[in-house]
């Protein structure tokens, strides 16, 4: 902690005399320090608080480089906030650690979870042929499918029927199923059934290309990934080589399919290299102007909402939204329309500002800790998989407001559903 107030401080100072890219280092190299010490004494590559540490500090450090005309100087609140951000976490963590322990003595010795496949088995096919049968009712109903839709770079956020659409991206849980599946099978599987779980895993990766959603497919190999790190006793940091040979190419296929060519992007990041490659630009800017729209937000905001943004998917699954719309009416306040992405603290300052942060970051570093000291004793193959969905939301903490998004909300409920499910089979065996 120490060493971040330092780093951030320096940043800080380097950012007011407009020292971008030095501003921007101290802060990269202050994540990556958080990460390796995290790391380092833990042996685990997906633990929570490093995950958090490299990639909320470490967009930061990336928004701080400044390489677009789109960012400007954050106010002295906005540094405040990202601040706050983290050391509610960090310290709330290290709290319940100092006061209850660390939970990881033995991430490097651990054999990893073994039980009943089975039930794990039916989820797989079962979550596959629900979302799929979901994909093809809007297919239906909406009259196309995004990825054979050419010239129309919006067609992808046109394919959306109320209530389905979350039953349809649902699928992106069916490959961490299928990890828990093969790891708790451990070579005891039918070749049928071995070949059926394989099927219904391209199945579920199938629909997010076919929705040309980039977002959905990555997030359903990063939670994939996280929970085949979880389950090892030893897991290879080079591995992670060849999940980005996988990601890359369906990026850029997915990018070509939204109609998103190198001049209309280009035109929109506003870079000041202008002949800086794309491939470059763009996930700089998907990072960056995130916590430029949150600056954006910290300028322009008036009134707080005092709870009501935050709440978004109550209002959203029990339907109050179509009766009262005054319970979403509030404005999104972004440098630029087509930049619509958000940090994960959006909605906090939006409801209660500074405090709002805090106290999320609190309940986020809470529990988060919860979930590191207790993954070696689950005994409910889904608590990996609820691992997975924390780790990967704090990974991509810099993305959205994960917490009140109602897609998000909609992945836990079917994650405790399948959860029930497997003690349910338990218990009956």
């Amino acid at each position: 902690m120490i060493v971040y107030l330092i780093c951030y401080v320096a940043s800080f100072i380097l950012a007011r005399f407009g020292i971008y890219l030095l501003s921007g280092a101290v802060m990269i190299g202050s994540a990556c320090w958080l990460y390796y010490s995290e790391y380092r004494k833990t042996q685990n590559l997906i633990h929570l608080r490093a995950l958090f540490s490299l990639f909320w500090v470490g967009g930061e450090g990336i928004a701080c480089l400044k390489l677009s005309r789109l960012q400007t100087d954050w106010s002295v609140m906005t540094w405040i906030c990202l601040a706050l951000a983290y050391i509610g976490f960090w310290v709330i963590f290290e709290i319940l650690t100092q006061i209850y322990g660390s939970g990881h003595d033995h991430y490097g010795r651990w054999r990893g979870y073994t039980g009943n496949p089975a039930p794990v088995f039916h989820m797989v096919c079962g979550l596959t042929v629900v979302s799929a049968l979901a994909f093809a009712g809007e297919a239906v109903v909406l009259g196309y499918v995004p990825f054979l839709v050419r010239g129309v770079p919006h067609a992808y956020s046109e394919f959306h029927l109320t209530g389905i659409h979350y039953i349809t991206v649902s699928c992106v849980l069916v490959p961490s199923l299928t990890v828990l599946y093969f790891h708790m099978a451990r070579g005891r599987e039918s070749s049928r059934c071995a070949v059926t779980a394989i099927v219904m895993t391209l199945i579920s990766l199938l629909i997010p290309i076919l929705c040309v959603s980039r977002f959905q497919f990555i997030f359903a190999v990063v939670l994939a990934t996280f929970t085949y790190i979880s389950l090892q006793k030893l897991f290879q940091p080079a591995y992670l080589l060849i999940l980005f040979v996988v990601i890359i190419p369906v990026y850029l296929i997915l990018t070509v399919a939204r109609s998103h060519d190198v001049a209309y992007l280009n035109g929109i990041f506003e870079m000041k290299w202008e002949r800086m490659p794309i491939f470059i630009t763009q996930p700089y800017m998907y990072i960056a102007n995130n916590y430029d729209n949150f600056n954006c937000l910290v300028e322009s905001l008036t009134t707080h909402s005092m709870g009501m943004k935050g709440l978004f998917p109550l209002w959203a699954l029990t339907g109050l939204k179509f009766f009262f719309p005054q319970l979403i009416n509030f404005p999104i306040f972004v440098d630029k329309k087509e930049l619509t992405t958000l940090t994960m603290f959006y909605d906090a300052y939006y409801d209660f500002g500074w405090i709002g942060v805090l106290v999320f970051s609190c309940l986020l570093g809470f529990v988060a800790y919860l979930l590191v000291v207790k993954l070696r004793e689950m005994r409910n193959p889904m608590g990996y998989l609820l691992y997975a969905q924390m780790g990967a939301y704090l990974m991509l903490s810099f993305f959205t407001t994960w917490f009140s998004n109602t897609t998000t909300w909609f992945y836990l409920i079917v994650t405790g559903i399948l959860a029930v499910y497997y003690h349910i089979s338990e218990h009956r065996r």
